[in-house]
Parts: C-alpha cells; structure tokens; sequence
C-alpha cells in the first residue's frame, strides 16, 4: 500500500468537529476550490506572499503547492500542510513545518480558512489541534508564528491559545513597510492552555519523517 511508503498519508489530527489530514486528489480539489472562492477580502493582504487575484490561478496554485511539499519533504527540513475538515467538508489548510526539528525542536504555522467558514472558531481549533501534533505527538520545545499588526483576528487566535509577543519586524508589502508581530508559545504555555480535545492516529510510523 501506499502508505506503508508514505507513512503521512495515514495521519490523522482530530477535534470535535474537525479532521486535519494530508488531502486525497478529492479533498485537494476540493480545497482548490475553497481557495477559488476567496479567503479574504480583495481589499485586504494578510499574507506577505500575495495570493494571485485569478481564482483558477489560485486554486491551481493550491494543487502545485501540496505536489511541490510532498517532493520536496526531507527529515531536515519538512512542511506539513493539512486539509481541515470541519463535519467532513474541506474548509481551509493548516500547516506546520521546521527546519531541523529533531535537534531545535522548534515548529512553525500557517492557516488560511474560506471566507464561507470564517467566524465560527473553526481558526482557533484547527490552530489547537496542530499544537497538539507538535507538542504531545513529535516533542516540540515551543511554536512560533506571525501575523501583520493589522490583522487583529489572527493575532486574537494566538493570544487565545497562549502565545506571547517575540518582538516585530519589517517586511515589504507591494512596495510599502509594514509590520510583522512575531509570537512565540514555550511548551509550559501550551500545556497551561491546551482545552481542545485531539486524537493522533497514525502517527508512529511517521516520526522519522519528522527527524526523531
């Protein structure tokens, strides 16, 4: 089988209500589309990174994206990028990575949810669900993440689940500065704050992919 080669296929992190798993070829197209139909206003750009402003342009970067990770995935250095279903729908990516995390124990995330699904904490949970993975499943020491100073709901998910500010810095964003708040989580934060119910599945065969 497939996953007797690629162990990660098999992971699964849920919640309550919700399944982060790497996508089959359904759920990315399905994903895909959940990015064609917008994650944030046009008049808004959360992401240093812009995404394109064609929505099939968007969704084929979505498919492109999974492909390059998977390729690209080494032991040292590894980007995670779960598929969030919320009642068995596909509604946004979470992704955690690191460089080198079996010797700093130190990961990192992103998110994006459809604008469709946006507002019901769905962000929250899908944010504590991956810190459960990080810390309880592979060890991590602490989290980091960022988030512009104008993006204030982002920045309340950190806050709500016990990160702490680690200091700022200036990026560029279509030729204009603009500010990026760095937050950290130590392990004794998490484990202070963590309310959020998670079950790891098929996690063991899947650890020396992550460098332990």
């Amino acid at each position: 089988m497939l996953t007797d080669l690629w162990p990660l296929l098999a992971l699964r992190v849920t919640t309550p209500r919700l399944e982060l798993r790497l996508p089959d070829e359904r759920q990315l197209a399905a994903l895909a589309e959940v990015a064609a139909a917008g994650i944030h206003p046009a008049d808004r750009a959360p992401f240093l990174r812009p995404w394109a402003t064609d929505p099939r342009e968007r969704a084929r970067s979505v498919v492109q994206y999974h492909w390059l990770r998977r390729g690209n995935w080494r032991a040292a250095e590894w980007m995670l990028p779960l598929a969030v279903l919320a009642d068995g729908e596909v509604v946004g990516q979470q992704s955690l990575y690191a460089s080198d995390f079996g010797v700093l124990r130190c990961v990192q995330t992103t998110s994006w949810l459809g604008m469709a699904h946006q507002g019901r904490g769905i962000g929250t949970e899908m944010r504590a669900a991956v810190l459960h993975l990080a810390f309880a499943g592979l060890g991590a020491s602490e989290a980091v993440t960022g988030a512009f100073s104008d993006n204030p709901a982002s920045l309340a998910v950190s806050t709500k689940l016990g990160y702490r500010p680690d200091g700022v810095q200036r990026d560029v964003l279509h030729g204009a500065p603009v500010t990026t708040q760095r937050l950290r989580l130590s392990r004794a934060d998490w484990a202070a704050g963590a309310t959020t119910p998670v079950t790891l599945t098929g996690l063991s065969p899947c650890l020396r992919h992550f460098g332990l």
